[in-house]
């Protein structure tokens, strides 16, 4: 049965909506549907159709697509955790991690709100893929994905993240042309068997769908690359250091301030870089450090009998320092430097 127009009437917001969406949940025919659905997602899970050089689509997503059209969000939401679970479990690869599950939920579940009993056009089709890749792939999965690296991997590759959402955005436009042929072949000879009450009939390339998919790429094009100058400006190098790298930075900035100090002592003086802040489209990068005085006499006691000695002290890091009770703090130094020359651009002192 194709959809109605109580269907079309009935919003994410009204409680008939979600009343109907989590009835499908006692219908044997629906459930069956699923893991039907279930089985040939976690099948197509690695089968993908190359389109350049690393660049493929997903073969998959068009499965979650029209099984989330066909039993809804209430459904789509469950068959998300247990295909991402048995995805997992079947075709092994990444080590598990469990908050990777509310990424296939919350995909499956916006292709549902946008496509289970409406009558589908091309903007449909297009506002569901770009609130995937952008708002899921791009949004939600960031976050998770650092804390993946960090916790599982040890260290957060931000470079293989940032090609991770370029790929999103240069897929969704290719994505939403191929979910719009795929639904518009498929859908038609599946209502016969009962189970489609969506209606593509409407569903055609138009102008307007063009324009709006030319819109949505640029939108999220520019609200990557803004956020990307925004990360770049403010994520500090030093937190990627080696220690003969922190080492090596530590001197060099050091010296900057020991020549504006010639009555301190080097070898009584520790500079820490807190922070390596790069400017984008500059060559500019701004030093944050903080000088301590070192209790060289304690410090030596304690590494013969095995602690930390000078060595590992010129090489320390912001956190480090600060919980070294052998260093007084004497001022912070904010150091601008041109990256290619070497030339100072600006330098000012604080006592905090």
């Amino acid at each position: 049965m194709s959809g109605n127009s109580n269907d079309e009437k009935q919003t994410i917001f009204s409680k008939a909506y979600w009343r109907q969406a989590a009835g499908e949940m006692k219908k044997t025919q629906i459930l069956v549907f699923a893991a039907l659905m279930i089985a040939l997602r976690v099948a197509l899970k690695n089968v993908s159709i190359n389109i350049a050089a690393d660049l493929k689509i997903n073969t998959a997503f068009l499965i979650n697509a029209f099984g989330a059209m066909v039993f809804g969000p209430v459904v789509a939401a469950l068959a998300a955790a247990v295909s991402d679970t048995l995805g997992c479990l079947v075709v092994p690869g990444e080590p598990y991690f469990f908050p990777f599950i509310f990424v296939e939920i919350a995909g499956s579940v916006i292709f549902a709100l946008f496509l289970y009993r409406r009558k589908i056009n091309m903007t449909r089709v297009i506002m569901s893929r770009f609130c995937i890749d952008f708002f899921v792939n791009i949004v939600l999965q960031t976050p998770i994905m650092m804390l993946y690296y960090n916790l599982v991997r040890g260290r957060y590759y931000a470079p293989i993240d940032l090609l991770r959402i370029v790929k999103n955005l240069a897929l969704f436009p290719l994505e939403s042309v191929v979910l719009a042929v795929f639904l518009r072949v498929t859908v038609p000879p599946m209502k016969g068997l009962g189970y489609v009450n969506s209606d593509v009939s409407a569903l055609r390339f138009t102008k307007k769908g063009v324009c709006l998919l030319v819109a949505l790429t640029l939108l999220g094009a520019a609200s990557v690359g803004g956020y990307y100058v925004y990360h770049y400006n403010s994520t500090s190098l030093s937190a990627s250091y080696t220690a003969e790298e922190r080492t090596e930075r530590n001197a060099a900035i050091g010296s900057i301030v020991f020549a504006r100090h010639s009555d301190w002592l080097a070898e009584e003086t520790v500079t820490v870089v807190e922070s390596a802040l790069p400017r984008f489209g500059t060559n500019e990068i701004t030093y944050t450090c903080a000088v301590y005085r070192a209790d060289t006499a304690a410090i030596a006691e304690r590494a013969a009998g095995g602690g930390a000695g000078m060595e590992t002290v010129r090489g320390y890091s912001k956190s480090n320092a600060r919980d070294d009770k052998c260093l007084t703090f004497l001022l912070r130094a904010v150091v601008t430097l041109d990256r290619e020359t070497g030339e100072i651009l600006s330098y000012t002192e604080t006592g905090t």
